[in-house]
């Protein structure tokens, strides 16, 4: 029998009922002949919890470089927490279980504490263990370093915890178990007729993931994209037996018949700066951007336009909403040195993105997507493409109704 990874989310796992359902859902697949390892978030809450204490211990003035490696020891005791409970969940019920803790795993990472980066697994007994038929719980979201310290992957780690460990035990699948039984054309909440997707490619989730939509990590895709695992996304809240076929994703060649749009996505959590009057000269842009990668600004879309003034420039860019006083703070600091005329940073606006893998192949794509939004009257601020993706800036009080309006237009509405 091929091995399989489970991943059940914090929602899954966030009371001791919930758990005991997730024993249920691992238990009826063990029926089934299933060698597996089942990888765990904190219960929902717990990782909020603990950084509120790490902080709270450590008070306002401790430097980064004595925080952060006690600070990761603290965040993964929330899984640590979960593997065990399951596992002893398991044994309730006659199965052979046991926990496995990233250290016992020899999840190497990097030393970068609180967003640690998969370097790949020492030999392990983890294979040996889930061949003999015992059923792994992985504590997942944490790693260790060659020096044996403890180190977590991020928000969201223990996506891609998962995937590395179906990675390194050639998995026949890794599924992901959260609160939703798939990956949808876009949020439900917003639009009611958004409908489940059988296939999703590896690229268009990536973006998806991205640009806003909350169902898997960025990290996790891009791993599951080079190593070829296929991820299933699949909900924890339904009976054994019941499960939807969730969405499976997967590589492109794998879908038969591709949309020219399969998706609509949004983030709220976005800012737009604006540089006047930028010195339109070799180097402007390198001393800007390269002051705010320093400042671990994450820009996302670049706009350059010619300024009234000859000589000089317009510079827009985006970044996080959360990201966007660093970045003022940063180029404030960069003024005399650029000689740029002033700053705008306008934060009140969302980004909304289509995305589709036919998209390649089809025209008129942008002419029906800015039409449908000039139709309700919604002006496009900044705009970015890719072969498979378009984004647009607008403001944030016309969020809904411009996913609704494309959603609508490139013909995803369900029935």
């Amino acid at each position: 029998m091929a091995r399989t990874v489970l991943k059940f989310g914090g929602t899954s796992v966030g009371d001791l009922d919930r758990i005991a359902n997730v024993a249920e859902i691992v238990a009826a697949r063990a029926a089934k002949g299933e060698k597996m390892a089942v990888i765990v978030s904190a219960m929902s809450g717990e990782t909020n919890k603990l950084v509120a204490l790490a902080d709270g211990a450590a008070g306002k003035d401790l430097p980064r470089s004595l925080y952060d490696d006690e600070y990761d020891v603290v965040v993964a005791s929330g899984e640590q927490v979960t593997a065990g409970l399951l596992a002893l969940a398991l044994r309730r019920r006659g199965l052979k279980a046991r926990s496995w803790l990233g250290w016992q795993l020899r999840l190497k990472t990097d030393n970068s504490h609180g967003r640690a980066r998969i370097m790949g697994f020492d030999d392990s007994s983890l294979p040996d263990s889930i061949d003999s038929g015992e059923i792994a719980v992985v504590a997942g979201f944490q790693g260790v370093t060659d020096d044996f310290r403890v180190t977590t992957l991020g928000r969201g780690g223990s996506d891609t915890s998962a995937v590395a460990v179906a990675a390194a035990l050639g998995a026949q699948v890794c599924d992901i178990y959260t609160d939703v039984d798939g990956v949808y054309t876009t949020d439900p909440r917003i639009v009611p007729k958004a409908r489940r997707i059988d296939k999703i490619s590896y690229e268009e989730m990536l973006e998806m993931a991205s640009l806003g939509a909350k169902v898997l990590q960025t990290r996790s895709v891009e791993l599951a994209m080079n190593h070829g695992v296929p991820v299933r996304v699949l909900s924890s809240f339904v009976k054994p037996g019941e499960e939807s076929p969730g969405t499976l994703v997967c590589s492109e060649e794998e879908i038969v018949e591709k949309q020219v749009v399969s998706g609509v996505a949004y983030s709220r959590d976005e800012a737009k700066v604006t540089l006047y009057g930028v010195p339109d000269k070799p180097g402007s842009s390198a001393k800007i951007f390269s002051a705010l990668a320093r400042a671990g600004v994450n820009v996302d879309m670049i706009v350059q336009a010619s300024s009234r003034e000859a000589s000089k420039a317009n510079l827009v860019f985006t970044c996080t909403d959360r990201d966007s006083p660093f970045a003022r703070e940063t180029l404030e600091g960069l003024q005399a040195e650029v000689g740029y005329d002033r700053i705008e940073v306008i934060r009140d606006v969302s980004k909304i993105s289509i995305i589709g893998v036919g998209m390649k192949s089809h025209t008129g794509v942008a002419e029906k997507m800015f039409t449908a939004l000039s139709e309700k009257s919604i002006n496009i601020d900044v705009i970015a493409t890719s072969e498979i993706k378009i984004s647009v800036l607008i403001a944030a009080p016309y969020t809904e109704l411009a996913v609704r309006a494309l959603h609508t237009a490139f013909g995803l509405d369900a029935d």
